[in-house]
């Protein structure tokens, strides 16, 4: 028989971030510290709004961009949060998660052989998209010495007469790195001169604690190439939902409408009848939740200094990433011996891509007495090491 297999498909890797978890799930007393999933539960009001769709039978598709109130609500939002105009008709599209608008995005941009610059590390399914939508993957491998920003002589450095896309995630999944505004104007400057769009994942957008999160579709001349791509898992402990959505130029936002269209039909009817709910009532949802991950994020930078850990400080998400170099271990030597040693699971930086060897990703979407047991935990095992190497 001839193999069924598409060979791009099979030579992409699986993702990294699934496998310690597996093996957690079996592991009595084990501690996960590596899911990027809120340990909040979607606050009622939202919840009450999705059953109380159900109950009025509101089971039908939607249109195929999502349901007009909610695109309306969105573009409230935005204008509210950033001072951007869409228009809900044109500029809005409502996905399954903001991971089918990555997707769809790069299939309606890319031609064969367009570049795609890709930040790493960065969230694991940029670059396998890129290559499921015939485009070629440009890796710029952020430094921890600049906080894992893009800076614009990076970004110039990468481009050539093949880009056309560069995939900017920030706030930065897994190490919690953002781009303040005057980052943003330099690297709008060297998009425009090079005629290259951008693709912005802002799911984090809501959760920053250094500073408040810019969306470099506010830079001049940048709205109109920018994919501006965001959803309510994150703000609004909604993973569950799969609910995301996409705003942009309307020539864009037609064609990726079109893939979802075929692929998808419609965003879940009732979670976009929640979502309205999350938008209209939900701010005071996220600062209670954003103070509780501020107060988990201060607590771990601090013990990393009590245990002598590199760790610089994240400023949103709910990551750290801190430096495990002077052990001598790869990321995925250490992850694997702390969980057989300690029942702790992390995620090795590797899975981020290379830039993230040396490196560990541990979340703090999870309570204070957990995270407290766990870096006890940590501290032992590298309290171990250090003794070997002595």
């Amino acid at each position: 028989m001839r193999n069924p297999l598409a060979d791009k498909v099979v030579e992409i890797k699986p993702s990294g971030i699934r496998k310690f978890f597996d093996i957690v799930t079996e592991m009595k007393d084990a501690i996960s510290l590596g899911v990027g999933e809120p340990d909040f539960d979607t606050p009622w009001h939202i919840r009450d709004e999705g059953i109380y769709s159900l109950e009025k039978g509101r089971t039908f598709y939607t249109s195929n961009s999502g349901l007009k109130e909610l695109r309306q609500e969105i573009c409230n939002t935005l204008k509210r949060k950033q001072g951007l105009d869409y228009d809900p008709l044109k500029n809005v599209l409502i996905t399954v998660g903001g991971s089918e608008a990555i997707d769809i995005g790069l299939r309606a941009m890319l031609n064969p052989q367009d570049e795609v610059i890709i930040p790493e590390p960065s969230y694991v399914s940029y670059e396998p998209c890129t290559i499921l939508a015939g485009g070629t993957p440009v890796i710029i491998n952020l430094k921890a010495e600049n906080d894992f920003k893009l800076t614009a002589e990076e970004l110039k450095a990468a481009i050539t007469d093949k880009t056309k896309v560069l995939i900017l995630p920030f706030p930065n999944n897994p190490t919690g790195a953002i781009l303040e505004k005057e980052y943003l104007e330099e690297l709008a400057k060297v998009i425009i001169e090079n005629d290259i769009y951008v693709m912005s994942d802002e799911i984090y957008s809501e959760l920053t604690y250094t500073s408040k999160h810019v969306s470099i579709a506010t830079m001049e001349g940048l709205k109109e190439r920018t994919i501006l791509i965001n959803g309510f898992s994150k703000a609004y402990a909604m993973t569950g939902w799969r609910l995301g959505y996409a705003c942009g130029p309307e020539e864009i936002i037609k064609q990726m409408t079109k893939i979802h269209q075929f692929a998808i039909m419609c965003a879940p009817t009732t979670s976009q009848y929640a979502a309205v709910e999350a938008l209209k009532n939900g701010d005071d949802d996220i600062e209670k939740m954003r103070m509780e991950y501020n107060q988990r994020r201060r607590f771990l930078l601090k013990r990393f200094d009590e245990m002598g850990l590199p760790c610089f400080e994240p400023g949103g998400a709910f990551y750290v990433f801190p430096c495990i170099k002077e052990f001598g271990l790869t990321s995925d030597e250490f992850a694997t011996k702390l969980l057989e040693e300690q029942k702790v699971a992390v995620v090795p930086g590797t899975a981020f891509g290379v830039s993230g060897e040396g490196f560990l990703r541990i979340s703090y979407a999870y309570s204070l007495e957990q995270l407290k047991e766990a870096l006890g935990r940590i501290e032992v095992f590298i309290n171990t090491l250090r003794e070997k190497k002595n």
